[in-house]
């Protein structure tokens, strides 16, 4: 059996690979404990500073498996479901950045929307295809859609369960850059590898959680926060080091997680 989630490390930047490309790697509960699992090897892993994540072949991913919700359907689904949320990517503390390559439907838009960046390419056909299939909006997409695009553009795409480009994604404030497909998995990784050497990871874990937790609190509240966040930054060796590097115009040498 070939793996179903790839995975390889190249200067701090760990690539993983949704492996289902005969079925446009559609999500099945095997996969998505993989991941998942991969995801938390990431965190303990102290040569992982930033995280990518692609499909293989022509889709990112299209979506739940019709053989498992054929299964729901007919009340044949007898797997133990894993009990990590599908929104478990933002509780990692190290940044996962989405490299939609190709097909990203229902379920594999909500996988790609919950990492912390998205990079898609021009060509790759997003939509969010529960209308269409007789369901709703899944796992708090009525949540971040309208919080990333704006109301009325969330609910063009969720209750028209229309196709639409990457290039459009872009437009509407979807995600974060466009790009030729054969330019995009390079372009993630460079980014990627630009907060490898150039960010503190203790930083961006902290920021990671500001910005996920930030959204259901006050501006009252999230200044509060973020001054005590603020406080104990600096007496962290990244504060010494990012002033020491900029000061010696240097790249660096920030400790790992």
């Amino acid at each position: 059996m070939p793996e179903l989630v790839l995975s390889s490390l190249d200067r701090g930047v760990l690539t993983l690979t949704f492996n289902r490309p005969e079925r446009l790697n559609a999500w099945t509960d095997a996969l998505g404990r993989r991941y998942f699992d991969l995801l938390e090897q990431a965190e303990k892993d102290t040569a992982v500073r930033a995280v990518v994540v692609t499909g293989a072949g022509k889709g990112f991913c299209s979506g739940a498996d019709f053989q498992t919700l054929t299964a729901l359907q007919t009340g044949d689904y007898d797997e133990t479901p894993d009990p990590r949320p599908n929104t478990f990517p933002t509780t990692i503390r190290k940044p996962v950045i989405a490299a939609v390559n190709g097909a990203c439907a229902g379920l594999g838009m909500v996988h790609a929307l919950v990492c912390d960046l998205v990079f898609t390419a021009a060509e790759a056909k997003w939509t969010t295809a529960f209308p269409r299939r007789g369901l709703v909006a899944e796992y708090g997409l009525s949540w971040i859609l309208p919080r990333l695009m704006g109301q009325q553009r969330a609910m063009d795409v969720l209750l028209s369960g229309r196709v639409f480009t990457g290039a459009e994604a872009y437009e509407m404030g979807l995600v974060n850059r466009v790009l030729p497909a054969g330019e995009l998995l390079a372009g993630a990784q460079a980014y990627a590898r630009e907060l490898a050497v150039h960010s503190s990871p203790a930083s961006m874990a902290v920021i990671k959680r500001q910005v996920w937790n930030d959204w259901d609190v006050t501006l009252e509240a999230s200044a509060k926060t973020a001054v005590q966040e603020m406080l104990a930054s600096f007496g962290r060796p990244d504060f010494a080091e990012g002033v020491a590097s900029f000061l010696e115009r240097r790249d660096p040498d920030f400790p790992p997680l």
